[in-house]
């Protein structure tokens, strides 16, 4: 699955690499916000799938840092 794979990828990051991932999700979040309030936005599900995976890594960074 694809998902999978990108947490395994997650896995294999390190700290300071999982808080640069995490910062440009969130600023891609913020912009598709932005662009759907102003309907420039086509895939509308993007959204949804970004905080997903802001939730991946926020996760992934809890399980690292209680280790």
């Amino acid at each position: 699955m694809k998902t999978n794979k990108y947490v395994e990828e997650l896995k294999a990051k390190s700290a300071d690499e999982l808080q640069t991932e995490l910062v440009s999700a969130k600023k891609e979040l913020f912009n598709l916000k932005f662009q759907n309030a102003t309907n420039q936005l086509d895939n509308t599900a993007r959204i949804k799938e970004v905080r997903r995976n802001i939730a991946r890594i926020q996760t992934v960074i809890t399980q690292n840092a209680k280790a």
